[in-house]
C-alpha cells in the first residue's frame, strides 16, 4: 500500500513539473523600482497603489494583470505595445492609462526616452494574486 502511495505521489509529481512552464520564457522588467504608497483589501478585492520608476531604457517585460490596472504618467513617456508588437500607446505626463485585465492582455511598458518615466499605478487584484504575471515575448522584435 505504501509503495502505491509513492508510485502515484512520485507519479503526480512528475506531471506537475512537465506542465509547468519554465520560467527561462518570460521576458524580466529591467530598470525598474517601485515603491507601495497604500494597500487596502475590500472583500474579495486588494487595491494596491504603487509609483513605479522606469530607467531609461528599461521596461517591465511582457506580462499581464489579474485584475485591471489604472495608472497616471508623472514624469517621463510610456511607450506601451500589445502582444501583435503595435505600440498601443504613447504615454507623457499627465496622461492616464487604463489595461484590461487577464492573459489574453499580455503587453509592455517601455521608457524609450532619456529620461526616467515615473507612474503612480493602482492595481485591482483579486485578494492572493500577484500584482503581475510574466509572459514571454509574443515575438517581438523588442524586449
Amino acid at each position: 500500500m505504501r509503495a502505491t502511495h509513492l508510485a502515484t505521489l512520485t507519479a503526480v509529481s512528475a506531471l506537475a513539473l512537465a506542465l509547468v512552464p519554465g520560467t527561462a520564457s518570460a521576458t524580466p522588467a529591467s530598470g525598474i523600482t517601485s515603491t507601495t504608497i497604500y494597500q487596502r483589501t475590500v472583500g474579495s478585492t486588494t487595491y494596491t497603489l504603487k509609483q513605479i520608476t522606469i530607467a531609461p531604457g528599461g521596461s517591465t517585460g511582457w506580462h499581464y494583470h489579474d485584475g485591471p490596472l489604472y495608472a497616471v504618467v508623472e514624469k517621463g513617456t510610456l511607450t506601451h505595445s500589445d502582444a501583435d508588437c503595435a505600440t498601443d500607446g504613447i504615454y507623457s505626463a499627465g496622461a492616464f492609462i487604463d489595461e484590461m485585465s487577464g492573459a489574453n492582455h499580455v503587453h509592455i511598458g517601455r521608457n524609450l526616452g532619456t529620461t526616467p518615466l515615473v507612474l503612480d499605478a493602482l492595481y485591482v487584484d483579486p485578494v492572493g494574486d500577484p500584482l503581475s504575471v510574466s509572459a514571454p515575448n509574443p515575438g517581438c522584435d523588442f524586449q
